[in-house]
């Protein structure tokens, strides 16, 4: 009787898109957790919201081609299949997801694309990336039609547009939960994997220049330009560094407008060759 009971307890490894329906036929409150992977605490507390917020929860691995923009990123984005299913087991989850590229692209779907006001930030500097994000996430909550979709707000302009289309389209809420961060305050990202020890200690200091930076804007934002200005000519002398953009905008639609507290300050940079993004 106990092995029955521990092994009713184990998760549920699904391969295969026929099993996944039969499996969650009779799941209403599902909550859904999609990843690419080499999972870290900041994955953890989106399963944790989902498993508080859902009857059940869903976790997605899958590394999306569609979304890089660069052969050699999705070539040598971090994998770790064995620790990520240990990791997920660890944590109680109902079902884990894992997909072939075959199964999710078999049927073709209506073209996704970004207008003008859209392609900005991230959208700016990685041509279709979005694209390809939008588009397998409507792959994956047709099938799953999950109650809930839980996203990390480090990536708040994938959040912001997965949300926007997700919800004018399915009965599906789709909710951001706080970045997790190291102790030396670098957002935690899969990607962090790739970096040097020596990338890591320098993108902390980054990371707390940028917290400083946005703590002057919110005392100053008549001068925002120009101590956006200051720090990133600071930056590029004192790191070896690219900076794509290093912007603030408005919260809830993205603009440039930040007359009022609701904005963030957003920033994308290379460093030693990982690309790695934040939001404060």
């Amino acid at each position: 009787m106990f092995y029955l009971f521990k092994f009713l307890l184990q998760m549920k490894l699904i391969k295969l898109k026929t099993d996944l329906i039969k499996a969650i036929k009779f799941d209403k409150k599902l909550g859904f957790v999609p990843t690419m992977g080499s999972l870290h605490e900041g994955h953890k507390a989106l399963i944790k919201k989902s498993k508080k917020n859902c009857k059940k929860t869903i976790v997605s691995i899958f590394i999306n081609p569609t979304q890089f923009n660069n052969t050699r990123d999705y070539k040598t984005y971090p994998k770790n299949l064995k620790r990520d299913l240990n990791y997920l087991n660890k944590l109680k989850v109902d079902y884990v997801y894992l997909p072939t590229i075959k199964q999710i692209y078999l049927k073709k779907n209506d073209k996704i694309k970004l207008n003008k006001s859209q392609n900005i930030l991230c959208a700016k500097f990685r041509k279709g990336h979005f694209e390809g994000v939008i588009d397998v996430m409507n792959r994956f909550v047709g099938l799953i039609s999950p109650h809930k979709i839980f996203m990390g707000e480090k990536d708040f302009q994938q959040f912001f547009l997965v949300k926007n289309y997700i919800e004018n389209k399915y009965n599906t809420k789709v909710y951001v939960c706080k970045t997790i961060r190291a102790k030396n305050k670098l957002a935690l990202s899969s990607r962090n994997f790739l970096l040097s020890k020596k990338s890591f200690i320098e993108s902390g200091i980054i990371t707390k220049k940028l917290l400083k930076l946005k703590n002057k804007i919110i005392k100053d934002k008549k001068n925002f330009k120009k101590l956006i200005f200051n720090l990133k000519k600071e930056l590029l002398k004192n790191f070896d560094i690219k900076i794509e953009y290093l912007e603030c905008r408005n919260i809830h639609n993205l603009s440039t407008n930040i007359s009022n507290k609701s904005f963030k300050l957003f920033v994308a940079y290379y460093i030693n060759n990982v690309r790695l993004i934040d939001n404060f």
